[in-house]
């Protein structure tokens, strides 16, 4: 039995392996630029509340470019989608480059074009989402899923190390110069790849909203896919203590122990995916999500139960290895079961999903903390999400008894 992460699939499929790795380096680009949009706009204005705005101004662009972006994927050349996304990309991150070199840069700048970006990523997140099932082989959905995580893992604790170097030592200028660097190599790996072919759509005539809401018909229709979709949900709402960090940093010597807290999940992330050949042997994909949220919660429950720097750490790099392993067998279920044509839309649906979780979660958090104070916030949410998920399993019991062919 293989126990450890198969590598080869970024070697033996040449199409996958540059995709791998061009996103690989675009999304650590990504990561490294996004350490300076915070920073740059505190810096300017001295203001929680417009950073806090920030995160707003990008969300709701998002919320509706997803959704289009998913009938687009199913429409049109996935390719062609990603190359003009991504160049439309690093064009704004060069706006910002320019921005930061000026010696007052506008507010009101960063605001528009960060938003505009946040916007194109809507569009360009679909087509990668979907571009994944055409070119690997079903058997290998579980492997991508790995990868996707270790991507994802790796970028989350390096890139922003890397982005606060950058600014303490050359300026948040430069920051915005290597995310644009992060898309060419992108843009060059998408180029390089052999031709992918359209989509087979029948349903090009139709309008674009006729073509979201067969979208949502198509997920409703399968308990299993709602499943996904809803545990995840409540697990972020409930279970995501993030907006606490701060003030949890305080209790375990203030600031310098605050990016500790950030990187301890994408920590346990990170070892779950290389220890992650085994996933294949598992069938029960449904059951693995659920019990994957629900090993979430219980490590948030544990979290808020720490009084030491040490223990805390430990159980968040726990919830972290969970929500890694609830991920790679939605990505798995996902890519096995959707049809090609439709794929494209099932992607901005779980954008959606997975983007408006954790905001609300940052909401809902900060209101029961300031209510009942951090550590009730934090052990109430992990027991809600026990209890969510467990509600969810028994109202539907396909996706808890879903098992793949």
């Amino acid at each position: 039995m293989k126990y450890f992460l198969n590598f080869s699939l970024l070697f033996r499929n040449r199409n996958y392996g540059l995709l791998f790795l061009g996103q690989f380096v675009s999304f650590m680009g990504t990561m490294i630029g996004g350490v300076a949009l915070p920073y740059q706009i505190y810096h300017e204005t001295h203001s929680t509340l417009m950073v806090g705005l920030l995160g707003l101004f990008q969300l709701l662009p998002l919320l509706f470019t997803a959704l289009i972006g998913g009938v687009f994927a199913d429409r049109y050349h996935r390719r062609l989608l990603l190359l003009i996304t991504e160049t439309l990309l690093a064009i704004g991150a060069l706006l910002l480059a320019w921005n930061a070199s000026r010696i007052a840069p506008h507010i009101g700048t960063i605001f528009f074009v960060a938003s505009a970006m946040s916007a194109i990523t809507g569009l360009h997140r679909p087509a990668l989402d979907s571009i994944t099932q055409q070119i690997v082989d079903k058997k290998d959905f579980t492997t991508v899923g790995a990868l996707r995580t270790l991507q994802f893992s790796v970028s989350m604790i390096i890139g922003p190390a890397i982005g606060g170097l950058i600014i303490a030592h050359y300026g948040v200028m430069v920051t915005f110069i290597v995310d644009f660097a992060s898309f060419f190599v992108s843009t060059i790996s998408l180029c390089l790849m052999t031709h992918i072919p359209k989509p087979n759509n029948r349903q090009e005539d139709e309008s674009t909203f006729r073509s979201v809401k067969k979208g949502f018909q198509y997920a409703l229709s399968r308990q299993e896919l709602i499943g996904t979709y809803l545990v995840d949900f409540v697990a972020m709402v409930f279970g995501m203590p993030n907006a606490l960090f701060p003030a949890i940093a305080v209790s375990f010597g203030g600031a310098k122990t605050l990016g500790l807290l950030y990187s301890a999940p994408a920590v346990g992330a990170l070892l779950v995916s290389f220890w992650s050949g085994w996933f294949e042997k598992i069938k029960r994909h449904g059951a693995a999500v659920a019990v994957a949220a629900i090993g979430w919660g219980v490590s948030i429950i544990f979290f808020g139960m720490s009084h030491h720097l040490g223990l805390a750490l430990f159980f968040l790099a726990w919830a972290g290895l969970f929500d890694a392993v609830s991920g790679i067998f939605r990505m798995t279920l996902w890519n096995q079961t959707i049809p090609t044509h439709i794929r494209g839309r099932m992607a901005g649906i779980e954008m959606i999903s997975y983007l408006s979780g954790p905001r609300l979660g940052d909401t809902e958090s900060g209101l029961v903390a300031s209510l009942f104070g951090v550590t009730t916030s934090v052990i109430s949410g992990g027991v809600l999400c026990v209890v969510g998920v467990a509600v969810c399993c028994f109202c539907l019991p396909r996706f808890w008894r879903y098992k793949a062919e």
